[in-house]
């Protein structure tokens, strides 16, 4: 079917292929990724845009003995397609089959694990430094886009890579975009030129006397290229004063120019940088023209890019944060929404549009955005900071230190929290609560429903300090009718009950509540089911009168086990003379890897069959 494509089983097989074949080479690919993401979703705009800087890389250097690392790594589905995965590719993110992203167990030309941003330099770094002290003379690469550049700990590699004068080199590609529109003073600096007064006015006079069209076209013509000059002279600036060579801008999308450009920087020793200009979805038509939806639009028509939606009615958690959001902002004048480039994906964009002056998207900067909060909040205001509760994780001192130490309210929004199905292992949010359940003063709550999420937000709003932590998995809720719903307080620490029942207790803490539910009903009486929608503070009253019923709890939650609500419960219980024997089902003690996220949670033990034969075993065993 792909006259080119079907015959590269390793990087190797490119080295005898000539220019125009490359460039068929990169058609091909692309055709071949939107063939497959077509039905089996993934991140289509960023690996459409790099093709020609992968096909470029394996064509110049030599895989595996070089190396190269992907930021995130979301990009990487044509460097997967190249190094002997072609027909794994049609397995990408599914249960059994090839990850999304890079990952050292899968395959050799896969260096370094990502999944998270601005990790590509310091790994790289790490390799090329290796290399030398090994005496190796293999070439490291590290390919980052121009949103995860605005990362601190993409500095802090540059920073050191620069002073080392390591042997390492840095692709820059450079679209405007990483999810949604870039943001900060490093996107503002790659600009500068174009946008600067002084560069602006001196266009308009000298525009202004020409006046006569053709002239105009032949004046337009020679100012492209001067302004090109200007952006290389004065755009590595930043790059240089860190140490670094800068080479480009360059047409990252033209094989031709970035198999040229890499040949003659290849072997130029030191740290320099190759900046590349590429078209996010590039070669797509649909994509091209919506590149934010476009990231990873789900499944579509491959040929007429009609996207396919399987509407339920049923809201999702990210569109009742976002809808919610705004009509507390409009009560409210304190209320501001802070985001690390997640806004479309956190539900926030609706906000953003209603309230410009009170939006914060900071780009990818999770520390930032906490401590950027933890000032608002010191100055009157009342932050709802929205993270993914993975990328959280690198916020963990920013939220003890700045946050929780000063009692500051800020309100932590954890998206994506527990097992967000495709995306793996990096992607799972199994790990806020058991990190922060020790921090003291921290409020960590996860509404069973729609409704809950609602009386959360606005709770937490009306706490006088934090940190008001809310987790919520992606997707969508149970359908109760939230929007009819009124405001109400939900008391810090209490907990409700579902289902009465005489033998087991079910112990539940955020959606699984449903779940549980459904399997308590097959027993009869016999199951009780308990919202602890407060894993801190814990309901210890509903605790004792639990423990004082029933002779066996099992703890449910969409979260690490050790650690989580299952500690709690059985931190409560120890050393009791008299107390219920306890069991959990959580996410164990393992990465759990990618698969669609009913897989996962069967995995787990979360789904309701797994569920009703662990209450079984224990009503039989008590018999």
């Amino acid at each position: 079917m792909y006259e080119i494509l079907d015959r590269i089983n390793s990087p190797k097989d490119l080295k005898g292929l000539d220019i125009k074949d490359l460039k068929e080479l990169c058609a091909e690919i692309r055709q071949y990724i939107v063939e497959v993401c077509a039905t089996n979703p993934g991140h289509i705009g960023s690996s459409l845009g790099a093709v020609e800087l992968i096909v470029g890389y394996h064509y110049v250097f030599d895989a595996p003995d070089d190396k190269i690392v992907f930021d995130v790594g979301h990009q990487a589905y044509a460097h997967k397609i190249l190094t002997g995965r072609r027909e794994a590719f049609r397995t990408l993110r599914k249960g059994g089959g090839i990850s999304g992203f890079p990952r050292m167990d899968e395959s050799p030309y896969d260096n370094f694990g990502t999944g998270h941003s601005s990790t590509s330099i310091s790994a790289a770094l790490g390799l090329a430094e290796a290399a030398r002290i090994r005496g190796r003379k293999e070439k490291v690469v590290a390919l980052i886009g121009d949103g995860a550049l605005t990362g601190g700990l993409a500095f802090e590699g540059m920073n050191n890579a620069g002073a080392a004068k390591a042997d390492l080199l840095i692709i820059l590609n450079d679209n405007d975009i990483s999810i949604d529109h870039n943001i900060g003073g490093l996107h503002n600096y790659l600009m500068k030129v174009t946008t600067s007064r002084h560069y602006n006015a001196f266009k308009t006079r000298v525009w202004e006397a020409l006046g006569e069209r053709g002239l105009r076209q032949a004046i337009q013509r020679w100012w492209k290229s001067l302004k090109s000059w200007l952006v290389k002279k004065t755009g590595g600036d930043l790059f240089e004063s860190l140490g670094f060579r800068y080479f480009g801008p360059v047409d990252g999308n033209d094989i031709a120019t970035v198999v040229d450009a890499l040949r003659r920087i290849k072997d130029i020793p030191g740290p320099r940088v190759l900046h590349c200009h590429t078209i996010k979805g590039k070669g797509y038509t649909a994509s091209e023209a919506d590149p934010y939806t476009w990231h990873a639009p789900g499944r579509f028509d491959p040929e007429t890019g009609e996207r396919l939606k399987s509407e339920n009615g049923i809201s999702r958690y990210q569109d009742v944060f976002g809808q919610v959001l705004c009509e507390l902002a409009e009560k409210d004048a304190r209320v501001v929404g802070i985001t690390p480039a997640m806004a479309s994906g956190c539900g926030m964009s609706a906000f953003a549009r209603q309230f410009p002056d009170r939006f914060f998207d900071v780009g990818i900067e999770e520390e930032h955005a906490v401590t950027f909060s933890a000032g608002l909040a010191a100055g009157g205001l009342r932050p709802f900071c929205n993270i993914y509760s993975s990328f959280a994780q690198r916020a963990y001192d920013q939220i003890i230190h700045d946050v929780a130490l000063q009692r500051l309210p800020v309100v932590l929004c954890f998206d994506r929290a527990g097992l967000v199905g495709e995306d793996g292992a990096t992607h799972h949010g199994a790990f806020d609560i058991s990190a922060l359940r020790t921090v003291p003063g921290t409020i960590i709550a996860s509404p069973r429903n729609e409704t809950e999420l609602k009386q959360l937000m606005y709770t937490a709003l009306n706490t006088e300090h934090g940190p008001f932590i809310i987790r919520y998995p992606r997707g969508c809720g149970e359908g109760s009718n939230w929007k009819e719903a009124p405001y109400e307080l939900l008391p810090a620490g209490k907990a409700e009950q579902l289902m009465d029942g005489s033998d087991v207790a079910l112990v539940c803490t955020g959606p699984i509540s449903a779940t549980a539910m459904k399997a308590a009903a097959a027993f009869e009486g016999k199951v009780g089911v308990y919202n602890f929608r407060f894993v801190k503070p814990l309901d210890t009253k509903m605790l004792e009168m639990i423990g004082g019923r029933y002779h066996h709890i099992l703890t449910l939650e969409d979260g690490s086990l050790k650690g989580g609500l299952f500690g709690a419960v059985a931190e409560f219980f120890a050393g009791r003379a008299e107390a219920p024997s306890i069991e959990g089902i959580g996410i164990p003690d393992e990465f759990v890897r990618h698969a669609a996220r009913s897989e996962e949670l069967a995995i787990c033990g979360l789904d309701e069959e797994s569920i009703k034969k662990k209450i079984q075993n224990f009503l039989q065993n008590r018999k």
